[in-house]
């Protein structure tokens, strides 16, 4: 008989207390192996439903307390509890849809809702719900593949759930949750899962290696495009500033000549300029033929080289020539104002 049946014959010895004492109750103590007898008073524990036959056929359910039957003529066929009952589900063999053979086991939970039902809908009501779960199992497993096994544990359980259901509402049994208790592998099944993992493990590091690797180049070839950008921008402003410093420079350069050289003209305007300007040149000549001789081993001579007098009145004539040139310029441009 099934552990779900409270029926696995109780035997009831009764032991009357004596009259007079705090308690006039009937109390019994139960062993396995028998139901109780009918002594025409029966106490029915809580969470407890006793099947009464009368002459061999269903007669009523007792409820949990006192209840009068009649000796002899009722008899007590079966015990139902009515608390949620856990079965084991011994280990079984199932395929998967990949074929893969695996090793499983687990945990039924169950209550009995009707126990008329779950008396006279089964013989062996703990036999027949083992066998129902063992063979949906192995329906449900070769529904789906290795690795959704593990992914669908959760949907797994209902649907067994659900299968087992619909044949055990007719024997008065209500599944209330199935789990999956563990899971066996073939040992080259597991090698091969065990490198696969190991596998994409490696996999990732590489990814995440090459992604590293990637962030730095761009990251440095990015330093590498400013640091240039700021080089070029520097180096431009170096040679505007180079080219600004220079320009400064000649025009400072060009106006000073300018300046000196107006300065030499007023005083060749004075008395006695073209003396003093006759004195500089001849002292500037004597100076600059000295120096020929220290620099260079071939020496450019004048033809004649005592005359300095000569060379003076040369540039002399130079200058006075230019100064007539610059003042008929000066008076042409005079009058073509005065025409104007």
């Amino acid at each position: 008989m099934s552990k779900l049946l409270l029926n696995r014959t109780r035997n009831i010895l009764p032991s009357l207390l004596r009259i007079g004492t705090k308690s006039d109750i009937i109390t019994a103590s139960y062993t396995n192996n028998a139901t109780p007898i009918n002594l025409g008073v029966l106490f029915v524990p809580q969470q407890e439903a006793w099947v009464i036959e009368r002459m061999g056929k269903f007669h009523k359910i007792l409820s949990p307390g006192l209840n009068f039957l009649i000796p002899i003529v009722d008899r007590v066929k079966y015990l139902q509890s009515l608390k949620e009952i856990v079965i084991d589900i011994p280990v079984q063999s199932a395929i998967t849809k990949d074929n893969v053979t695996l090793k499983l086991d687990g945990v039924l939970y169950l209550k009995i809702f009707d126990p008329y039902l779950a008396s006279y809908g089964v013989d062996d009501a703990e036999h027949a719900i083992t066998q129902l779960a063992q063979t949906t199992m192995r329906s449900e497993l070769g529904k789906i593949v290795l690795d959704s096994v593990f992914r669908e544990r959760e949907s797994l359980n209902i649907a067994i759930v659900e299968s087992i259901n619909k044949a055990a509402n007719a024997w008065g049994i209500n599944c209330l949750r199935y789990e999956i208790r563990d899971v066996k592998l073939p040992e080259k099944v597991q090698e091969a899962m065990q490198m696969q993992v190991e596998a994409e493990r490696k996999k990732r590091a590489a990814i995440l290696e090459s992604e590293g690797l990637r962030e730095a180049s761009i990251n440095k070839a990015e330093g590498e495009k400013k640091s240039k950008i700021l080089v070029s921008e520097a180096n431009q402003l170096e040679q505007i500033n180079r080219a600004q410093g220079e320009a400064e420079a000649l025009m400072r350069i060009a106006k000073a000549k300018a300046d000196s050289i107006s300065l030499v003209a007023q005083s060749l305007k004075q008395n006695k300029g073209e003396e003093s300007a006759s004195l500089f040149l001849a002292q500037q000549y004597v100076n600059e033929f000295g120096k020929l001789a220290k620099t260079n081993n071939t020496v450019i001579m004048p033809g004649d080289v005592s005359n300095v007098n000569s060379m003076v009145t040369q540039a002399l004539s130079i200058y006075k020539t230019l100064n007539r040139k610059e003042s008929a310029d000066n008076d042409s441009q005079a009058q073509t104002n005065k025409t104007d």
